[in-house]
């Protein structure tokens, strides 16, 4: 697999895509998930990002999410906000990220667990299993039986009343998806659409939570939030790195590749890129070139970007900092960070004084 990580050629590849292909042969998520819009190209995939965008505009999210991941953040602080310490992994982002997408999918039906757990199976398996571990195939699978379990438990009910979340946008749309088509999305909602905004929150507070005069801006300018989302995926993308095949003899950064290669887009690289970036492995809000690739680009461009922004930068992130006003980094316990094809904070360790402020 050739490894492309320089910014000027991620860019040409995502606006290239009738040469890049992301229909590629023996693809870790098709094993996984089945044939999602994520591996498919034109037509194909048009027809399926066609059906879910509805539920993702920017105007359904501010007029209908919005409320949602407001209720659902104060929700989870509300539950830690006695404790005055936790892991905001595993006590704040992931199940907020988890709860967030379950209403946005339209799964009643499923826990904040459930989702994290088959979340991070997926991910193991369809992502990032390139050394063919049978167990990380086994758990990958046994995610994929029940996602499409509490699928087909819900979609008579969402055929009968139809809502604004994105199963119901599949099923209802003029040209609607089959149930083998919306099960197979499900998933890769599933497996990508927790892991990035959970962990754009914990890489965007530890980066706050390590420079007071940060702090102090976006503090004293709640508005500087959104910027702070951006650098933050930035900085460390969450999705480091996904494939593509080449489907003609084409030339890329320098070398001549040709059909059938398969590459590794590397996001996590263009997005450190000093050709591009003024101090890249610097945290800067204020820099003058702030147009990440962390959320791909070309037509398949993230289709959770505006919630994403939303969730984390308008929502979240200013929430926390505002109910939890002393929050501080653990004195004794380590943050760690890992990953590669999926990278972010492990854990993040915090303390404040119990008790927090009301909504």
């Amino acid at each position: 697999r050739y490894l492309v990580t320089r910014y000027r050629d991620v860019v040409h590849l995502e606006r290239h895509p009738e040469i890049f292909r992301a229909n590629e042969e023996g693809s870790l998520m098709t094993r996984v998930m089945g044939h999602t819009l994520l591996r498919k190209d034109g037509e194909a995939h048009r027809r399926e990002r066609a059906a879910a965008e509805p539920a993702l505009r920017p105007r359904a999210v501010k007029e209908h999410w919005h409320p949602v991941f407001e209720r659902n953040t104060n929700d989870l602080i509300d539950e830690i906000a006695e404790r005055g310490e936790a892991d905001l992994f595993k006590d704040f982002a992931g199940p907020l990220a988890a709860r967030n997408l379950a209403c946005v999918l339209g799964l009643r039906n499923v826990s904040d667990t459930d989702l994290q757990v088959w979340s991070q199976a997926m991910i193991d398996g369809g992502g990032s299993n390139y050394g063919d571990d049978p167990a990380v195939w086994q758990r990958a699978r046994a995610a994929a039986a029940a996602i499409d379990e509490a699928v087909d438990e819900l979609l008579p009910y969402i055929r009968r009343n139809p809502d604004n979340s994105v199963i119901s946008c599949m099923v209802h749309a003029d040209d609607p998806l089959t149930e083998e088509e919306i099960r197979a999305n499900v998933k890769v909602f599933i497996g990508g659409g927790l892991n990035e905004p959970r962990d754009s929150i914990l890489t965007a507070v530890w980066a706050v939570l390590r420079d007071p005069n940060l702090r102090a801006e976006v503090e004293a300018d709640p508005g500087l939030w959104p910027r702070v989302f951006e650098e933050a995926i930035r900085w460390i993308a969450p999705i480091g790195m996904y494939p593509r095949q080449v489907a003609e003899e084409v030339e890329l950064g320098g070398v001549l590749l040709q059909p059938g290669d398969k590459i590794g887009v590397c996001l996590g690289s263009a997005n450190r890129d000093e050709t591009v970036f003024e101090r890249p492995d610097e945290f800067d809000i204020h820099r003058t070139r702030t147009a990440h690739v962390a959320f791909g680009g070309g037509p398949h461009f993230c289709l959770g970007a505006w919630a994403s922004r939303a969730a984390v930068g308008r929502i979240a992130l200013p929430t926390l900092f505002r109910r939890l006003p002393d929050l501080q980094l653990s004195a004794d316990k380590p943050v760690r960070v890992g990953g590669w094809v999926f990278r972010g904070l492990l854990t993040l360790p915090v303390t404040w004084s119990p008790g927090g402020r009301s909504h």
